[in-house]
């Protein structure tokens, strides 16, 4: 049995997510076009007849802004280590930038293994894929260089072929029915933060947090309450748009995601509260990187 830890790293925006999704078949990681939508470290676990693989999903690395840009920083740096293969994802199609470079680096420290995944080549002819594959070998003793599509699945299936060839022969880490280290309620909330993320686009921050406070399955449909918490009283207002609209589009389009998922009929409440209006301000603060927690 070969089995081992991967993580996928790279700048935000790159296709991370998208490729973990593309690789166990199946929606785990949100994915939005909001730089920073990643905030937690999501492993996804693909099993087949002769093998494991703990993907994880980590922040993309940028140059931070403010104390959460750090902490997702913090997080993804953490997730290079006590892995046994690294995959550094780059945008083909936006080149490889500063942000790429300060990665690289990163990796190079790490002394592992490191994959180049050029993503997106979908969006750039093939007669000019070899080109590019030459001028990236350039920048560092990949092991491997391996183009494909995370959002139309091409090439991923090599990737993966590609991946145990590296893994040694290990235990099992997870049993066979489980694809996911995160709970089934932060799934759901996750699902109602993208659609807010993708509806209101840059008009409301990363700060902007989902919780389940209400999961009762009633045999014919489940009922689920999630609360949507922001920073400030004006993004309440966006969220909720005029006359309510906003929030039940928001409702409307992540109850379908939920059914999916959960392969049932949902019946899906969502509230907004600022942080001043929640009880647990202070968890809220320090999951966020917003306050240090107390030594």
């Amino acid at each position: 049995m070969k089995s081992g830890f991967v993580s996928i790293v790279g700048r935000p925006n790159v296709g991370k997510s998208t490729l973990l999704n593309s690789i166990l078949e199946r929606k785990i990681a949100i994915t939005s076009n909001v730089s920073g939508t990643t905030r937690n470290i999501i492993q996804g676990i693909y099993n087949d007849d002769d093998s494991q693989i703990v993907f994880i999903d980590t922040p993309g690395i940028h140059k931070p802004h403010n104390k959460l840009g750090t902490y997702l920083n913090e997080k993804a740096y953490m997730m290079m280590e006590d892995v046994d293969l690294l995959l550094f994802l780059v945008d083909v199609q936006k080149g490889f930038g500063k942000g790429d470079k300060f990665i690289l680096d990163k990796l190079k420290e790490e002394n592992k293994p490191i994959f180049l995944i050029l993503n997106k080549v979908d969006g750039i002819k093939r007669e000019n894929l070899l080109a590019v594959i030459k001028e990236y070998s350039q920048l560092y003793d990949f092991k491997e260089i391996i183009p494909l599509s995370a959002l139309k699945g091409d090439n991923v299936n090599d990737l993966i072929k590609t991946i145990k060839k590296y893994l040694k022969e290990d235990i099992k880490y997870y049993e066979d029915d489980v694809i996911t280290n995160v709970s089934r309620n932060f799934l759901i909330a996750e699902l109602v933060r993208e659609k807010i993320l993708n509806l209101t686009s840059k008009e409301v921050p990363h700060t902007v947090n989902c919780l389940v406070e209400n999961y009762e399955d009633k045999g014919n449909i489940i009922d689920i309450s999630v609360l949507i918490v922001v920073d400030r009283d004006n993004l309440k207002k966006i969220i909720i748009g005029k006359q309510g609209r906003m929030l039940k589009e928001i409702g409307i389009q992540a109850r379908r995601d939920i059914e999916e998922f959960l392969g049932k009929q949902v019946f899906l409440e969502t509230h907004v509260k600022t942080i001043e209006d929640w009880r647990d301000k202070e968890k809220y603060l320090i999951e966020f990187g917003l306050k240090e927690m107390d030594e």
